[in-house]
């Protein structure tokens, strides 16, 4: 396929597995993470060399099925997707986005990684207002007053040192994955310019661009987390949705830029919206509901990957029409990864018959 292989990716507890890649001058990869790992770098890197040639296909996991939609979409398509994503949840023990699943997603993400899955992660944060568990109408889509917003990013506040207190809870959970060499594209308070979310529909550099901000600040600067790929993930505009500028925290706080797509146009003006925004950097639809088609990706060939959400790829999705999508020279699937040692994935729990 052409792919320009990194020099070193995806080592896991055994080890960084080293690739000899002989560049030639190539434009190399700055992370906003200062001091990023090596395995950091050299993800982003693939990821823009690969820019405009390849798109990488994607799969959700909800915590409650760990990584069986894996195993659903090879089934359905004989065919893995590259791309391993999951949430860290808010709900009861138990349920469809448990919290008490974080250390189970964390052990399957470092197994993931060592078969060569791209690992990404996400959080339906909670409103700080409120302790875990919690259900996602009440608190996810529950909304702050202007008064209590303030407090959350006032620092030293009771309000924000409880988001603090938060946010530490999952930073414990993400330094795992960074002990153990595990790059991840880390997708932290998506669709912002929807209002749909408590975190969301507030424009300006005192709205979610700050709480972006203070969020980076937490985990970068106070954790030491240098193993995110920090990518900002927003909502394809429509109505009631504002534009991506407005919402956009910086570049010296992004490294890749991303749209959830649950309609079935992918208009174009979303592509070159974020194309414009990114300014070289890498875009991707980080949640499709229909999948896009290989025309499509050829019309937008810049999206770096897609992650199907809601079901999985071969699923609800029409079997021919993903069939005929990740078969795709456009579409890099997990096997076509240029690291990828093992010949199956191993599923694990729970276990899928």
């Amino acid at each position: 396929m052409g792919v320009n292989i990194p020099r070193c990716l995806l080592g896991g507890v055994s080890g960084l597995i080293i690739f000899i890649a002989t560049l030639h001058g190539e434009e190399r990869v700055t992370l906003c993470t200062p001091g990023a790992t090596a395995e950091a770098i050299e993800l982003a890197q693939f990821f823009h060399d690969q820019s405009g040639q390849h798109t990488l296909s994607g799969q959700h996991c909800v915590p409650l099925l760990g990584s069986t939609r894996l195993a659903a979409a090879y089934k359905s398509t004989g065919r893995y997707p590259a791309v391993f994503s999951q949430d860290f949840g808010f709900s009861e023990a138990g349920t469809w986005d448990g919290i008490n699943y974080r250390q189970q997603i964390v052990d399957e993400a470092i197994r993931r990684h060592e078969e060569g899955f791209i690992i990404n992660l996400m959080w339906h944060a909670v409103r700080p207002s409120e302790d875990e568990p919690v259900t996602f109408e009440k608190s996810i889509q529950g909304k702050l007053t202007d008064a209590q917003w303030q407090e959350l990013l006032t620092p030293g506040t009771e309000l924000n040192e409880r988001w603090k207190s938060q946010v530490d809870v999952i930073a414990y959970f993400l330094k795992q994955l960074r002990d153990a060499h595990v790059p991840v594209l880390w997708r932290p308070y998506h669709e912002m310019n929807g209002d749909w979310f408590w975190w969301g529909g507030r424009s300006g550099e005192n709205g979610f661009q700050k709480l972006y901000r203070q969020l980076y600040d937490r985990l970068v600067r106070f954790h030491h987390l240098n193993n995110l790929i920090w990518v900002f993930g927003g909502n394809e505009i429509r109505a009631k949705v504002g534009a991506y500028a407005d919402f956009f925290p910086g570049h010296d706080v992004v490294d890749m830029l991303a749209t959830d797509v649950y309609s079935s146009n992918y208009a174009g003006h979303d592509y070159e919206d974020l194309l414009a925004l990114a300014n070289g950097k890498p875009i991707a639809l980080a949640e499709v509901g229909p999948l896009p088609t290989p025309e499509l990706l050829k019309q937008q060939p810049r999206w770096a990957w897609f992650t199907v959400w809601g079901d999985t790829v071969g699923g609800r999705n029409d079997r021919a029409v993903a069939n005929a999508l990740l078969g795709s020279d456009q579409v890099m699937t997990w096997e076509k990864l240029p690291w990828v040692k093992v010949k199956n994935p191993t599923v694990h729990f729970p276990v899928i018959k």
